[in-house]
């Protein structure tokens, strides 16, 4: 596993390339999830295993373990 990298955004329109890679997601509603892409689909509805939310306030922050999470396609902000 490894993290997808600022220079892999620009390398591919297609999520399957960041499959087994940990990432990190954010929602629409503010939300920052971490974790390895699984699975995905069409609809660009995708599995994150090993999931965290992580929360951020000023210099600290705290990571709240999710397990496996769906996420609906919609959710994401306009890109990975």
């Amino acid at each position: 596993m490894s993290w997808a990298g600022p220079e892999d955004i620009y390398l591919s329109t297609s999520l399957a390339s960041y499959l087994d890679k940990k990432l990190l997601v954010l929602l629409r509603d503010g939300r920052k999830l971490m974790g390895t892409l699984r699975s995905f689909d069409q609809f660009a509805n995708a599995v994150l295993e090993g999931a965290c939310e992580r929360v951020i306030v000023g210099d600290l922050y705290c990571d709240i373990p999710l397990g496996l999470y769906v996420i609906r396609g919609g959710e994401c902000c306009s890109h990975w």
